[in-house]
């Protein structure tokens, strides 16, 4: 019989019940014990929710309050000296690593974060040292595992491999030069083993063990370990599904099918190339195959027939008793369920599966490769062949004009009149900047009265005027705010945008939205990714007129805000029935339009935003240069079709640049402005080591933590970074935009900026 199985569940609840109790608690307007409760409260409905869609094997120990890789390092007592000894609880300290902490005489930054592999999720970086002493604080797969059990579901636990965990994480500061994490592996594996014979204790039959580096090249290197880590915990652990996702295993298949593990989970949405070879190292073995079928990243409905097809590849090998039917990852990329979507027309609806739909998907194809006679199970089998024709159907229009304009794209699209050096001198003459000239990423905070006003908007409650008189106001505001404190290159703030990607797709052509589709990025920031379902244009201008409205009640020069073609691709569910390449390009011409219009409005800076072009990155060195490739393209015919007078700026952030710097550079931006204090401004030696020639802005303050950095701090990053840059390249501002920030600490924080801008200025003349 094939089993069925889903590896995570969306830890923020139906109606995002955990970032409500989790701000409350922030706020100190709820306690720990009501936020526990919030949180047993979920957990518990996911476990009913997904065993009642009939699946084997759900998922217990992934829920998270924040970040799992936050919790890891929290159970393993990974936690660097500067957040012990502050008199803060657990929960607190956790959460003070996750977000920092400025209050009751504690001053303490956030820990670092990065992408979660080529996905929009951030996780908390783990930090070690020579001196990291682990131990467990809790066993939250046991807690959890025991909690599932009481409330009727027996689960299997989900733990992030232990060195998977060591890969991930980074040296402390204090650690000594050319320390490596995954030496502390001997130190680390007897805390496992506590872990493993815990569950095993407790009564769990299966532990899933998520090694997600093993998609990875530097993989390769760690057979050793791998060989090592996997021959000490499996006699003590309960049966080991080693789970791996988000592309394959190549050449790490040689080492990692002869573990001494039960079962293998490996991606076949992102994969499915590897199935083959995989069935063949795995079947003169006992392990039992796990097929990521149903795909946790996306929000498409299954076709069950290709399904299908590909799971016999294996059943006709292994047998049913060796073949487990799962989601490809955990399902923490996909909203939670379909069901209060009800404004989708029923033609969109019937297109797709969030996370509770997709439990029920890998439920019936489970029975249906276990040749089930059950007529629910034909029935459904039946219906999705006609929800699959039905799309496809659809998918097969196109709109002709759309792909006229994207086959006759040619090389000088992509290219600026002149060079940078030349384009400096003209934009010099042209802005007047001072050096070391200050400015934002681009939004300012979305305050409680912007997100009232634009509820009663779509309500029908206020008119289009009124709104629209309203936003004028907040954009007064903001320039006000900013020409008093003396900022040099200003921006509207953003007031009218619902999200820096959703805002976009809702004037383009070719998007449907849903009301509760909501995705977490990280902590409390959830977003709600459009669809992108059919060749994508743009009807009208987009945001001509706000910025038109903000440089008219302006003194000094305004940015024109764009959010990327790569990013806008990126941040949304793309369509699968063409390439990336082809959506991007598309994104890349509705946008070029928009900045030729922001130019002839007089707007002469355009920040086009690409955060998400590091992301998308392939996680196989060998995929690189083909995405690389129509990436770079795409955001360059974005951006060339204006004058050299115009400045355009893009902003990156949580980003590793050593192996893409060339790409960086051939993008070509006049002005890019990075992610830099979470990480040290460990970026900024990489632009040293290459010789980047364009301006540059590293961010000298963390805006994902809710903490005011001190005038001397920003001085002291301004220093750091003159001894790598030349300061007529550089420019000053936040790590990324001030959205998700209050404005008082705002306001502290920006005038500490400008302030230290000043004396960077008069230090430097000096």
């Amino acid at each position: 019989m094939v089993l069925s199985s889903v590896l995570g569940f969306p830890r923020i609840g139906a109606n995002r019940e955990v970032k409500k109790a989790v701000e409350a608690y922030w706020a100190g307007k709820v306690s720990a014990d009501d936020l526990t409760k919030t949180a047993a409260e979920v957990k518990k409905f996911n476990w009913t929710s997904v065993k009642a869609q009939g699946v084997d094997f759900v998922p217990s120990g992934e829920f998270s309050l924040y970040d799992h890789v936050l919790d890891h390092s929290a159970a393993f007592n990974v936690i660097p000296k500067r957040y012990v000894g502050l008199g803060l609880s657990p929960l607190d300290v956790y959460f003070a690593m996750g977000r920092g902490r400025q209050a009751d005489g504690v001053d303490v930054p956030a820990s670092e974060m990065k992408k979660w592999f080529d996905s929009n999720y951030h996780f908390v970086v783990p930090e070690f040292s020579e001196e990291t002493e682990f131990k467990l604080n809790f066993n939250k797969a046991v807690e959890e595992f025991k909690e599932a059990k009481a409330a009727g579901v027996t689960t299997r636990p989900v733990v992030l491999g232990p060195v998977s965990f060591l890969a991930l994480g980074k040296p402390e500061k204090t650690a000594k030069l050319g320390f490596q994490p995954i030496s502390l592996l001997p130190k680390l594996l007897p805390i496992y083993k506590t872990l493993l014979s815990d569950l095993k204790a407790a009564g769990a039959e299966w532990v899933q063990i998520d090694e997600p580096i093993l998609v990875l090249d530097t993989a390769a290197t760690l057979e050793k370990e791998y060989n090592t880590a996997y021959a000490e915990l499996s006699p003590v652990a309960p049966k080991i599904l080693l789970t791996t996702y988000f592309s394959r295993l190549d050449s790490n298949l040689s080492f990692v099918a002869k573990l001494p593990v039960a079962g293998l989970h490996i991606d076949l949405d992102r994969a499915p190339g590897q199935l083959q070879e995989v069935v063949d190292a795995v079947k003169n073995t006992d392990i039992v195959l796990s097929l990521g079928l149903v795909s946790g990243r996306n929000i498409w409905k299954s076709d069950f027939d290709a399904a299908i097809k590909l799971a016999k590849v294996a059943l006709d090998v292994l047998g049913q008793d060796r073949v487990i039917v799962a989601t490809s990852s955990s399902l923490l990329h996909t909203p939670v369920t379909l069901a209060s979507e009800d404004k989708l027309t029923p033609e969109q609806k019937d297109w797709f599966s969030f996370a509770l739909e997709k439990a029920a998907e890998v439920s019936t194809l489970a029975a249906i490769l276990s040749d089930s006679q059950d007529p629910k199970v034909a029935a459904a089998l039946e219906a999705n062949k006609v929800s699959i024709a039905n799309r496809r159907k659809f998918e097969a229009t196109s709109d002709d004009s759309v792909r006229r304009r994207v086959a006759a794209i040619t090389p000088d699209m992509l290219e600026r009149q002149n060079p940078f050096a030349i384009r400096k001198e003209v934009q010099a003459k042209h802005f007047h900047l001072p050096l070391f000239p200050t400015t934002t990423i681009g939004s300012f905070p979305q305050t409680k009265e912007i997100r009232l006003a634009r509820a009663k908007l779509g309500k029908g409650e206020i008119s289009t005027q009124e709104y629209d008189d309203f936003i004028k106001k907040e954009i007064e505001s903001v320039v006000e705010f900013q020409e008093r404190i003396g900022l040099d290159l200003l921006v509207h703030g953003e007031p009218e945008r619902n999200d820096m990607v959703q805002y976009f797709g809702e004037q383009l052509q070719g998007f449907v939205f849903t009301q509760n589709g909501w995705v977490q990025s990280y902590g409390s920031r959830y977003v709600r990714p459009p669809i992108i379902v059919s060749d994508v244009s743009r009807p009208k201008p987009i945001t001509v007129q706000w910025s038109s409205y903000a440089q008219s009640v302006a003194k000094k020069p305004m940015k024109g805000m764009l959010t990327g073609p790569v990013t806008i691709l990126n941040w949304s569910f793309p369509r699968a029935d063409v390439s990336r390449e082809l959506q991007s390009k598309q994104l890349a011409l509705a946008l070029r339009d928009e900045v030729v219009d922001l130019e002839k409005a007089g707007i002469h800076a355009i920040q086009v935003d690409e955060p998400a072009i590091r992301e998308g990155l392939p996680l196989r060195r060998a995929d690189w240069d083909a995405y690389l490739k129509w990436a770079v393209d795409s955001f360059k015919l974005a951006t060339a079709g204006v004058s050299d007078k115009l400045q355009t700026h893009s902003h990156f952030c949580y980003s590793d640049f050593d192996d893409i710097f060339p790409s960086i550079q051939r993008l070509d931006a006049d002005v890019i402005s990075i992610e830099a204090s979470k990480s040290d401004m460990k970026l900024l030696k990489t632009f040293k080591h290459y010789g980047y020639s364009n301006q540059i802005g590293p961010g000298v303050y963390d805006i994902h933590s809710p903490r005011v950095p001190s005038e001397q701090e920003i001085k002291d990053r301004i220093k750091a970074m003159l001894e790598i840059l030349p300061p007529n390249l550089l420019f000053i501002n936040p790590d990324c935009g001030l959205k998700t920030r209050g404005w008082k600490e705002t306001e502290a924080s920006l005038i500490n900026m400008v302030e230290a801008a000043k004396w960077a200025r008069e230090n430097h003349s000096a």
